[in-house]
């Protein structure tokens, strides 16, 4: 591994049926450096089934679809971590 970190490999299961094939992340840096984020718009849509879920409960297809949404948000911020510390180290 790069600069002596080890860090797991981290598979996907899939991805959300809803997230756009374009536009679904964007970049923003703090402190100089490029950090991943959901866009406004995938923001949106987890926040929608967060609020359907504590007031009418999700189908099995959107309990699939929000899992999907939290892997991602896994991954994202250990990809974040992994660009921290690479900066970090240097």
């Amino acid at each position: 591994m790069e600069a002596g970190f080890a860090y797991p490999p981290i598979l996907l299961k899939g991805l959300p049926v809803t997230m756009p094939a374009e536009g679904a992340l964007c970049i923003e840096l703090k402190e100089g450096i490029p950090f991943l984020r959901a866009s406004l718009y995938v923001q949106q849509r987890i926040e929608t089934l967060l609020i359907k879920n504590r007031e009418f409960g999700l189908s099995e297809s959107e309990k699939e679809e929000l899992d999907r949404y939290e892997e991602i948000d896994d991954y994202l911020s250990f990809i974040n971590r992994i660009i921290r510390n690479l900066y970090k180290s240097e």
